[in-house]
């Protein structure tokens, strides 16, 4: 039987995730999944959108074309106001958007030159949210439920903990070794206080970054001292011993943009030609489940991006997660890669899925091979760090 918290939990991330934006920017690190994957012409992928940062990616990898798959229409509206963008604007406006996260004349902007390319659901969405982007006082970073979170987190780091100029030098550093000093002389005890350590142990805050209950309890069950140690481990490896200078991933939650010099690829200017040149045109949105975009999809996909939603399902949707993986198996092209991450150090529930191969049902770990040394080292190098492991797996059918 469900328990009343259990319930309360629930409702709060349904009603995070049924009715805003969760994502502003995509919060894996793609110069680990172009390595995994293996992108080449022939390949068609599969990714879950998130906000469109990492399927644009893939397009720049030179994907022949790359799916983009959410039940979130939202993601799908903002890696559509992005595709547009680059269709009808200028690099320096684009960056202006979607590098600082302001632009001015934005409704005008958007108006004019950006809301005709949009799908009906995406105008209708852009038409009330464009604003996000035409605040002076908070860019589009601080929108959305992750980047709430990222605001509330500055405004502790300012006004509770008061480590703004010591944050400021790591940013600054010039070797892990300098950025390592800095953070445990002066930030690590002073941002670690009990109150910071409560609030990681909340499910409403583990919702606005989308954690449900399910993922939540893997991290708990597999890493001693639960969520608040597990965030902390994340938080001290990510200043103190991996160069800070190009993860664009910490930098936007911190400063609220980013800069030309660290940024996604579909940001850099090079790359923006390309996208403009026509590789923008390789990339499609669904709003669907997984599940449901490969059952109606005629066709097949050779690269598969999970991200980390398997965790949400192994729990209370475990037939969900089966019958995805029945359809990943059936529209699975040969030498298939796929690649996931997940919250907890394994992914043992993937243990009991069973599918149906040649009229036989077979557990589906006889049909993956892992790349686990590599999977390992990359993990390691990972600019995001917020994820507890992360899997390369080859199909074998």
């Amino acid at each position: 039987m469900m328990s009343m918290t259990d319930w309360v939990s629930g409702r709060v991330f349904n009603l995070v995730h049924r009715h805003n934006l969760v994502y502003n920017t995509c919060w894996e690190d793609p110069r680990l999944d172009r390595v995994a994957l293996r992108i080449g012409p022939d390949d068609t992928v599969l990714v879950i959108t998130s906000a469109g940062c990492n399927a644009l990616d893939y397009a720049l990898a030179g994907a022949k074309h790359v799916h983009a798959v959410d039940m979130n229409p939202r993601q799908n509206a903002l890696l559509e106001l992005k595709q547009s963008a680059i269709r009808n604007l200028d690099y320096d406006t684009f960056f202006q958007m979607f590098g600082r996260g302001r632009l001015p004349n934005g409704r005008r902007v958007y108006r004019d030159r950006l809301r005709d390319s949009l799908s009906p659901w995406s105008r209708g969405y852009w038409d009330k949210k464009i604003k996000f982007f035409c605040s002076k006082r908070r860019t589009f970073f601080f929108r959305g439920t992750c980047g709430s979170l990222a605001r509330m987190m500055n405004i502790y780091i300012d006004r509770v903990a008061r480590v703004r100029p010591w944050i400021d030098q790591v940013l600054a550093a010039e070797t892990v070794e300098e950025q390592r000093e800095i953070y445990e002389t002066h930030i690590r005890d002073r941002f670690w206080s009990k109150p910071m350590r409560f609030l990681m142990n909340r499910d409403s805050t583990l919702s606005m970054v989308g954690v449900p209950k399910a993922q939540r309890v893997q991290v708990e069950s597999q890493h001693d001292g639960g969520i608040a140690t597990f965030a902390k481990d994340c938080v001290d490896t990510v200043f103190s011993r991996l160069p800070i200078s190009d993860n664009y991933f910490w930098r936007v939650y911190i400063n609220g943009e980013y800069t030309p010099e660290c940024c996604p690829e579909y940001l850099k200017a090079e790359n923006f030609d390309k996208l403009q040149g026509g590789l923008v045109d390789n990339v499609t949105t669904h709003t669907d489940t997984v599940q449901g975009f490969l059952e109606g999809y005629d066709g097949q996909i050779s690269r598969y991006v999970l991200l980390d939603h398997m965790d949400w399902l192994s729990d209370k949707y475990f037939e969900h997660l089966e019958a995805e993986w029945q359809a990943i198996i059936d529209k699975a092209a040969p030498e298939t890669r796929l690649i996931w991450r997940s919250g907890g150090l394994r992914t043992d529930f993937l243990d009991r899925v069973r599918v149906m191969v040649g009229g036989m049902v077979r557990p589906l770990q006889d049909l993956l091979r892992y790349e686990q040394d590599l999977a390992e080292d990359l993990h390691r190098k990972c600019r995001v760090h917020t994820y507890g492991s992360f899997y390369i797996a080859e199909l074998a059918v």
